[in-house]
C-alpha cells in the first residue's frame, strides 16, 4: 500500500547534477536572493549597512529589481505600498540596528493596514548574540525584541541552511489573512561566508485559507434574510481580498445600504443608491447604522475612525466577517465569524434569501443630504473645491497615497476612489511622512500608470529625501504638497482645545526649487489653477511636484458634542 506522505518528487539527472556542483563564488546572501525570487518576489526595496553587505552583494548576482531608498523608514512605506497594491509580500532589506529600527514606525502602518512587508535584516556577528554585550557595532542586546511586538512573526537565521526555511515560513506568515508585516534577521558572518549549499530551487509557502465556519454563516443569513432595516459597514479586509464584487452582489440582493470605512475605501461603488460613501465622522450616518436591525461589518474591526471616535453604540444584531482574530468582537458584541472576507461573503450569497426595500435607497439619500447640508453650513468652500479639483485631475484608475494632513482627512470621507484599492492612506498607525515613499512604491509595482502623493508641508519634509529616489528611477509619481505653514491639524486641535497653538509653526524650503534642484519638476500652483497644473504634472512622464500654499480647515466633528 502506498500512503501520500510515502510519495517524494526525486531529481533529474541534471538537477542533481546541479545540486552537487553549485556555481562558485556564492555566500549566504545568495541564498537570501534565491529564496526570494524561488517564492515569486521581483522588486525588492531597502538600504544598504555594513551587516548587510553579502546580501546586497547578492542582489547583482540575481534577476530582482532593486529599489534603494534614502531613509529606511520610508523603504519600509514604499513595501508597504507595494504589497497593498499587488497582494504580494514586498521584500525590505535592512541593515542591523539603527538601520533596522528606523523602519519600526512603518512597519506598524503595514501591521494597522494589513500589508505584506518581508522585512529581512542583518544581525551582529553569530558571536555576538544571546544578549551579552561585545562591543560590536549596532549591537543590541535583543534586536528581535525591539519587533516582536509590532510584526506578525519573528524569525531568527543562525546557519546558512536555516536561510531558504525561515523567510519561506516568514513569506506564508505574511501572506496568510490579516495580511501583514514580518521579520527575520541573519547575522552579519552568515551572509558573507562562503556557501556550498545548493541553489535554493523549490519552494513552497502557500498560505492557508481561513474558511468561514459553515453553521456560522448560515445563522447570518438567516438574520440578513429576515432583517428589516439591514445595514453594512465593509472595511479594508473586503479590498484586501479583492471582494468589492461579493460584497455589491450581496448588498443588492439583500437592498442594503453599505458605508464604507477609511480603510475600505473603493470596496463600494461611491454613486450606487445604496452607498452611503463613507462619512462616518457624522452623526447623521451613525444614527442611521444604529437603527438597524441587523448590522453585517465585513473587514472591519470597528476601530476609532470606524466608529465616530467609539460614540457609535448599535442597538440591532452585529454580524462581524473579520480575518484578524484579535479584532472580532474586539468592540462590539456580535455573531463572530473569523474567516476572510471574500470566502464569507461568497458563502453568505449562496445562502441568503432576496428581500426588496423599496425605501432603502432613499433612506441612504436623505443621510446623505443631510451631511451635505451640514459640512454647507461651515463655509468649507475653499476646502472642497480643492478635493474636487484632485478628483478631476487623477485619472480614474490611477491610485493615490495620502499622509496625515487636512485634506487627506476630507478625502477619508469625501473623496471618490473611482476603485477599489486604488485610494491608500496612514490612517492605520497614522504617522507622518507614509505619502510620498508609499506612493514611489506603488509606481515601482506599476510604471503605467501614474500615482498621486498628496502631503502636508510637515509631513513633506519627513520624506523629502525621497525626490532623489523618485529621480534616479524615475518613478511615475505627482506629489502634491499643501503649505499650510506648519501642522495645520495639530495647530487646530490646539486652538480649538486651548485657546492658542504650540510647537506647531514651521520654517519650510522652497519646495518648487527644492524639487528642481533634485531634477524634478515642480510648479506652484492657486486654487483656480490646482486642477489643470495637477492634470498636467500626472500627465507628464516621470515624478514632478505640486506646490499649493492654501490654509485648510477641517469640517466640525460631530462626536464631542
Amino acid at each position: 500500500m502506498t500512503h501520500d506522505h510515502d510519495l517524494v518528487l526525486r531529481p533529474t539527472a541534471a538537477e542533481t547534477s546541479a545540486a552537487l556542483n553549485p556555481p562558485p563564488g556564492r555566500n549566504g546572501g545568495d541564498l537570501v536572493v534565491e529564496t526570494l525570487t524561488g517564492l515569486g518576489a521581483t522588486t525588492v526595496f531597502g538600504l544598504p549597512g555594513q551587516h548587510a553587505l553579502g546580501m546586497f552583494d547578492a542582489l547583482r548576482r540575481s534577476d530582482l529589481r532593486y529599489v534603494g531608498l534614502r531613509v529606511e523608514n520610508n523603504a519600509g512605506f514604499a513595501a508597504d505600498a507595494y504589497g497593498r497594491v499587488t497582494g504580494e509580500a514586498a521584500p525590505l532589506l535592512l541593515s542591523t540596528g539603527p538601520g533596522a529600527l528606523t523602519s519600526l514606525a512603518a512597519l506598524q502602518e503595514a501591521a494597522a493596514a494589513s500589508a505584506p512587508v518581508l522585512a529581512i535584516s542583518s544581525q551582529i556577528p553569530t558571536a555576538g548574540l544571546g544578549g551579552g554585550r561585545h562591543g560590536y557595532l549596532h549591537e543590541l542586546p535583543d534586536q528581535q525584541a525591539s519587533f516582536r511586538g509590532v510584526v506578525k512573526s519573528v524569525h531568527t537565521v543562525r546557519t546558512q541552511s536555516q536561510i531558504p526555511s525561515a523567510i519561506a515560513a516568514a513569506w506564508e506568515s505574511a501572506l496568510t489573512v490579516p495580511h501583514g508585516p514580518v521579520w527575520v534577521e541573519i547575522p552579519q558572518d552568515v551572509l558573507l561566508a562562503q556557501t556550498s549549499l545548493p541553489v535554493v530551487t523549490a519552494l513552497d509557502a502557500t498560505p492557508e485559507d481561513v474558511v468561514p465556519r459553515p453553521e456560522l454563516t448560515a445563522v447570518a443569513a438567516h438574520l440578513l434574510s429576515n432583517a428589516t432595516r439591514p445595514a453594512i459597514i465593509a472595511g479594508g479586509g473586503v479590498v484586501r481580498a479583492d471582494a468589492a464584487g461579493k460584497l455589491r452582489a450581496l448588498a443588492e440582493k439583500l437592498d442594503a445600504p453599505v458605508i464604507t470605512t477609511f480603510g475600505g475605501k473603493g470596496a463600494f461603488p461611491w454613486e450606487h443608491p445604496l452607498s452611503l460613501q463613507s462619512w462616518l465622522e457624522d452623526r447623521h450616518t451613525t444614527d442611521f447604522l444604529e437603527d438597524a436591525d441587523v448590522l453585517l461589518v465585513v473587514g472591519s474591526g470597528l476601530g476609532e475612525l470606524s466608529s465616530n471616535y467609539h460614540t457609535f453604540k448599535p442597538r440591532g444584531r452585529v454580524i462581524q466577517i473579520e480575518a484578524d482574530l484579535g479584532k472580532l468582537e474586539s468592540n462590539h458584541p456580535a455573531l463572530g465569524i473569523h474567516a476572510d472576507a471574500r470566502l464569507a461573503l461568497s458563502a453568505l450569497l449562496e445562502t441568503v434569501g432576496e428581500r426588496t426595500d423599496p425605501t432603502a435607497a432613499d433612506r441612504v439619500g436623505t443621510v446623505l443630504t443631510r451631511v451635505r447640508e451640514r459640512i454647507a453650513a461651515q463655509e468649507l468652500t475653499l476646502e472642497q473645491d480643492v478635493l474636487a479639483s484632485v478628483r478631476r485631475a487623477l485619472p480614474d484608475d490611477s491610485p493615490s497615497f495620502w499622509d496625515m494632513t487636512i485634506l487627506a482627512y476630507w478625502a477619508w470621507s469625501a473623496f471618490d476612489p473611482r476603485g477599489s484599492n486604488t485610494m491608500h492612506s496612514a490612517q492605520g498607525a497614522g504617522g507622518l511622512g507614509y505619502g510620498f515613499p508609499a506612493a514611489l512604491g506603488a509606481a515601482a509595482a506599476d510604471p503605467t500608470r501614474p500615482v498621486l502623493a498628496v502631503s502636508g508641508d510637515g509631513g513633506a519634509l519627513y520624506s523629502i529625501a525621497e525626490l532623489a529616489t523618485a529621480k534616479q528611477y524615475d518613478l511615475n509619481v505627482t506629489w502634491l504638497i499643501v503649505d499650510d505653514g506648519g501642522y495645520g491639524i495639530l495647530r487646530e486641535y490646539m486652538t480649538d482645545t486651548f485657546g492658542e497653538a504650540t510647537a506647531t509653526e514651521l520654517s519650510r524650503p522652497d519646495y518648487v526649487a527644492l524639487a528642481e534642484s533634485f531634477g524634478v519638476p515642480g510648479v506652484r500652483t492657486t486654487r483656480e489653477t490646482l486642477e489643470v497644473d495637477l492634470a498636467k504634472a500626472l500627465a507628464a512622464p516621470g515624478p514632478s511636484l505640486v506646490l499649493l500654499p492654501a490654509v485648510l480647515r477641517m469640517f466640525a466633528p460631530t462626536h464631542l458634542g
